[in-house]
C-alpha cells in the first residue's frame, strides 16, 4: 500500500487504450486505490511490477508479445506481494483454468459494471477470490468434473468441460438444458458437442451418448 495515504497501490494492463483509459479513469475515482502506472503488454507489465511494486495488477489476457497468463505467471512467482486480478474478454474454459493455474486471484468479464470491478479490486487486494457471475461454477466443475475415473481413462482427449458436457448429453439433456446448467451460450455448448463429435469419431448425439454410457456416464436423469 502506499505509505503516505495506506491506499491500495494499482497496475493497469490493457493493449486497448480507450478501455485502459475507463479502468484507469475508474481506479483513480476510488479513494482507496492509487494508480501508479499503466501498461499495454506482457512485457510492459513485468518491467512495470518491478520497477512501481503495485499491490495489485488489473491484468487483461489478450496481450500482443507475451500473453497475459504468462505475464501473471511470472509476476506472481517473482513478485508474491503483488496481487493480479483478470479483466477479460475470455470466457472461454481454458483462460479460466489457465489464469487460475498462472496465480490469479480473480477473473472478471469486460462486461462487468463500473462497481463491479471495483469490488473484484477490493476482494482482490485482501487477498480474496473473486469472479464474474457463473465463472466460480464453472471453475468447480472444472476443477472437480463430473466423470468417473473409467470415463476419463476412455476418453483421455477430452477437457473436462467436455466431458461435463458429455455427461449431460448422456442423460437426456438438451443443448438449451446443458447451457443453462452451465452458464454458458448454446453456441458454446454446440462448440463443444462438435470437438466431442471430433475426438470420438462419431457423427451425431446418439454415437456419442453410446460411446458414453459404455463408459459409465450418463448415470442419472436430468
Amino acid at each position: 500500500m502506499d505509505g503516505r495515504s495506506g491506499r491500495v497501490r494499482v497496475l493497469v494492463v490493457d493493449d486497448h487504450p480507450l478501455f485502459r483509459e475507463g479502468l484507469t479513469a475508474a481506479v483513480t475515482l476510488a479513494p482507496e486505490f492509487a494508480l501508479v502506472g499503466q501498461a499495454s503488454t506482457g512485457e510492459e507489465a513485468i518491467t512495470a511490477v518491478a520497477a512501481l511494486a503495485p499491490d495489485l495488477v488489473l491484468m487483461d489476457l489478450g496481450l500482443p508479445g507475451t500473453s497475459g497468463i504468462e505475464a501473471t505467471r511470472r509476476i506472481t512467482a517473482d513478485h508474491p506481494g503483488t496481487h493480479v486480478l483478470v479483466i477479460t474478454m475470455s470466457e472461454d474454459d481454458d483462460s479460466l483454468l489457465a489464469a487460475i493455474r498462472a496465480g490469479a486471484l480473480g477473473y472478471v468479464l469486460k462486461g462487468a459494471r463500473r462497481d463491479e470491478v471495483l469490488h473484484a479490486l477490493r476482494v482482490a487486494a485482501r487477498g480474496g477470490a473473486v469472479f464474474s457471475p457463473g465463472m466460480a461454477a464453472r471453475l468447480a466443475a472444472l476443477v472437480q468434473g463430473p466423470a468417473t475415473a473409467p470415463a476419463r481413462r476412455a476418453f483421455p482427449s477430452l477437457t473436462p468441460r467436455e466431458l461435463e458436457v458429455l455427461d449431460l448429453l448422456a442423460r437426456g439433456a438438451t443443448y438449451r438444458q446443458i447451457a443453462a446448467r452451465l452458464v454458458v451460450s448454446d453456441k458454446t455448448v454446440r462448440n463443444h458437442v462438435g470437438a466431442i463429435f471430433t475426438k470420438l469419431q462419431v457423427n451425431d448425439r446418439a454415437g456419442a451418448i453410446v460411446r458414453a454410457r459404455d463408459a459409465g456416464l450418463g448415470a442419472s436423469r436430468c
